[in-house]
């Protein structure tokens, strides 16, 4: 058997892992150097088996046939040496630590569970890492003298002393409501959580004193992340962590909550997690990659400017380590090389308007092709949910309910998927097509829900739950799929597979479909048209006709004067206000890059 230096990554799913089931720990049976009379798999009594890292020849052949696919081996091209923090024998590890800098915005850009959540528990001094040495008790003087000389040696030296309090915005803000359920109102909340005396600045800042007499309970999920922003915000902290900021803005807010976060950091270090590429550009300073792969390692690169960081993920090669953790550059479309699809119209609507207290929305009439994508974008409170529940039958105009008389697969912006379900059971309710081979390659390998079927939904992340919803909605036979923030929680890559596996439902079942989002390379991917919403929040609603890709963008970015421009390799980026490119764009009329 011939040796190779690279490095083995081995991790097993234990919560998969069924040696029993699988016919008496038949990984061990099956793997080579098992043969040759070496231990590289193996148990001990009734245990779960252990896989040597140290013996593996990387061959995959105990990873490829593990029925419950509860192993994963990874041969890396690099040398890690020892990870930061391991949690066990052929469990997780991260590699390496993104480190803030003073008075700057440091972003991490990378896929979901790759040790975002480890390492912030690191950087804010709750978990002490073990340095690989999960068999030992962790100490920060062991951490300090491994980072003897480094950057990071004063800085682990802070928290050990617990000189450094970090302050977080976390990730999964739709679990406050039921957190907070019966509390008092936002105001009360955010005057509990002030230790700086700020309560009047940051409110005023973040737009939010309309809804401080509203309970938690009743706020929609952009007022929610304003407020879990302005929590973490009014923190008494050295260290500011803000986990995706911008869910459920539209990006006049999404803007505004950069601005504001760029503020903080002109006196404090800020890390912040941010999947819309656009918005990460615009807020962060400089970037940490992070790649690996999901629930079995993460590397985090050494830290970047902003500009080749971001381009860098895009290309998939990070540079300052040599390594390659995509086999593909993400690719941005060229909507003015796209020819206009010809009319072959699906469903027609008239002019209507509802009415919601004082809030009226006022739709124009329009029309959505067969084999179409709409893509509905405008500020939130302007009406877009509202005419999503109007399409989908759930409520009524001011005149009659509204009947297109069409199947219509919907998901909701805020997900209540029923607990005790597995995902595969919930997915087998929606689709008499599960367990298909189109299924699998359509749905669930292109959402990548194949590890999660076993799974209770209830124990699912943002990310996880988000793509079960869009798969749920997917399964339906409808004729219209509408779905209301499907980006929302996604990472990068993520929401690229959602765009592609929309997309090639619309085209393989000539089906159409609504699609309301706030990220802008996630609709210009993803739209035939545009819907634009214009109007006064929480006053005036107008839902414009359906236009072109070109015309329905520039509305949109007039309305907030801002512009974009692409990179040679396609990426959108917002230019600099004033700027020479940004005044010329204006002057041309042309706020989109096309």
């Amino acid at each position: 058997m011939k040796e190779d230096s690279r490095q083995r990554i081995a991790v097993i799913n234990y919560d998969k892992c069924n040696p029993k089931k699988c016919g008496n720990w038949y990984c061990e049976s099956i793997c080579p150097v098992n043969r040759t009379g070496k231990e590289c798999i193996l148990h001990e009594d009734e245990e779960k088996p252990s896989i040597s890292e140290d013996l593996c020849i990387g061959c995959l052949i105990c990873q490829t046939k593990c029925p419950f696919e509860a192993i994963s081996v990874v041969n890396l091209s690099m040398q890690l040496g020892k990870p930061i923090q391991q949690y066990g024998q052929n469990m997780f590890r991260l590699h390496r630590l993104p480190l803030p800098k003073e008075k700057s915005v440091v972003g991490l850009i990378g896929r979901n569970g790759l040790g975002k959540s480890t390492a912030l528990n690191i950087l804010s001094g709750k978990l002490v890492p073990n340095l690989g040495n999960f068999e030992e008790k962790a100490s920060w003087e062991k951490v300090i003298e491994r980072f003897r000389g480094k950057e990071a040696q004063a800085f682990f030296e802070k928290i050990s002393l617990g000189k450094i309090k970090v302050a977080v915005k976390p990730q999964n803000i739709d679990a406050l409501p039921k957190v907070l359920k019966g509390k008092k109102d936002v105001e009360s909340v955010l005057r509990k959580t002030d230790e700086t005396g700020s309560f009047e600045k940051v409110v005023k800042r973040l737009g939010i004193e309309a809804i401080l007499k509203n309970t938690i309970e009743t706020l929609s999920g952009g007022e929610l992340q304003k407020v879990a922003v302005a929590a973490a915000a009014m923190k008494d902290a050295e260290l500011f962590f803000f986990d995706e900021p911008t869910s459920y803005l539209d990006i006049s807010q999404r803007i505004n909550v950069a601005k504001f976060i760029r503020e903080i950091a002109e006196q404090f270090p800020v890390l912040v997690v941010e999947h819309d590429l656009i918005i990460l550009d615009y807020l962060s300073d400089f970037v940490h990659l992070m790649y690996g792969k999901p629930a079995c390692f993460g590397i985090v690169s050494s830290i970047k400017t902003t500009k080749a960081g971001i381009n860098e993920y895009i290309e998939g090669y990070s540079k300052g380590e040599n390594y390659r953790f995509r086999n593909y550059a993400i690719e941005f479309p060229d909507k003015t090389s796209l020819k206009e699809k010809k009319e072959n119209v699906l469903t027609k609507w008239p002019d209507f308007t509802k009415t919601l207290g004082k809030f009226k929305l006022e739709v124009k009439k329009g029309e959505l092709n067969r084999d179409e994508v709409i893509g509905i974008l405008g500020q939130n409170a302007t009406g877009k949910t509202t005419f999503a529940k109007i399409i989908a039958g759930l409520l009524e105009t001011d005149k009659d309910k509204f009947d297109l008389k069409l199947k219509i697969a919907y998901k909701p912006q805020q997900l209540s998927l029923k607990k005790g379900k597995t995902v595969e059971k919930f997915l087998r309710e929606k689709s008499n097509e599960f367990g298909t081979e189109i299924y699998k390659s359509d749905i669930l390998k292109a959402l990548e829900l194949e590890p999660l079927l076993e799974k209770k939904l209830e124990t699912l992340s943002g990310g996880e739950l988000q793509r079960v919803a869009i798969a749920g909605c997917l399964s339906q036979e409808a004729d219209i799929i509408l779905m209301d923030e499907p980006s929302a929680h996604l990472d990068v890559e993520q929401r690229l597979n959602a765009t592609k596996a929309i997309r090639n439902i619309v085209n393989t079942r000539n089906v159409s479909a609504f699609i309301i989002d706030h990220d802008l390379i996630f609709l210009d991917y993803l739209s035939d048209r545009i819907m634009f919403f214009d109007g006064i929040p929480s006053e005036k609603g107008i839902a414009n006709t359906p236009t072109g890709m070109e015309q329905g963008m520039n509305a949109l970015l007039a309305s907030l004067g801002i512009t974009l421009r692409r990179e040679k390799n396609g990426r959108p980026r917002i230019n600099k206000l004033g700027s020479v490119l940004d005044r010329e764009q204006k002057e041309k009329g042309n706020y989109y890059y096309t």
